[in-house]
């Protein structure tokens, strides 16, 4: 559900613009199938990847799939760890991504600043982590939005949202052009950080700084552009997609 060349264009670009040279090592926690560190792999013969996540069906997924699509030499500059995020113990790294809001899954504060602490260890002195982050009015609202695709109907549902704790059930959906229907193909719960609290737990943890990074708009369809900066003032959008980066 990402757009993982997308991310990986931003996160070369911005970790080269505020440290003055490229990014070569790279850890994607919550990786999942792993296709995020498999395309990092691929942008340079330098660079390297972990990628950690604590489901081993979807890592053997990954190795099956993504890792055997790679090059020998790529293959050799990659490894997958079934593993605890918060426990896991890798070496210092330019970068750790959490994306796709995977770390949305820890509910309470002390379990963020734990991970957000973690993350800290594994960085070297220019490390930088990165993250990404929704919000928007109709964010915290039940909903079921429907989007046509190449073959099939993608359906994103807001099913529960307590307010109380802002803790919420999403799924995604897919209805095959042959009538073909996966429901909860992809299950969510978690909780919705505002941006306030997530750069507030990144410096209690002790990065030094949490920047946001807003999308700008295009002046002809009012959409978003694709372009992220550095920002103090976003829009009051219905729905909108950031990125968080948290520099050593």
């Amino acid at each position: 559900m990402q757009c993982v060349e997308a991310e990986i264009d931003f996160v070369e670009s911005t970790y080269q613009l505020i440290k003055g040279h490229p990014a070569r090592s790279l850890r994607e926690d919550f990786c999942g199938t792993a296709q995020t560190a498999c395309e990092w792999v691929q942008r340079h013969p330098s660079n390297t990847a972990i990628g950690v996540d604590l489901d081993p069906l979807v890592l053997q997924w990954g190795e099956n799939n993504n890792l055997a699509a790679l090059a020998p030499d790529q293959l050799q500059r990659i490894e997958l760890l079934n593993d605890d995020v918060i426990t896991a113990s890798t070496q210092q790294l330019d970068v750790v991504l959490a994306m796709n809001f995977s770390y949305f899954i820890f509910m309470q504060r002390s379990q963020m600043i734990a991970y957000f602490s973690s993350v800290l260890e594994a960085l070297n002195t220019d490390g930088v982590l990165f993250l990404d982050a929704f919000g928007g009015y109709e964010a915290a609202k039940e909903l079921r939005e429907e989007r046509e695709c190449d073959g099939f109907i993608y359906i994103w549902e807001q099913a529960s949202f307590n307010p109380i704790n802002s803790q919420m059930q999403c799924y995604i959906h897919f209805v095959l052009d042959d009538g073909t229907r996966m429901d909860k193909a992809f299950d969510y719960y978690w909780r919705l950080w505002t941006l306030p609290e997530i750069t507030e737990m990144l410096i209690e943890a002790g990065f030094s700084s949490a920047e946001v990074y807003w999308e700008g708009t295009d002046a002809e369809t009012g959409e978003g552009d694709g372009i992220y900066s550095k920002s103090e003032v976003g829009t009051a959008d219905a729905g909108w997609v950031c990125y968080v980066v948290a520099e050593k």
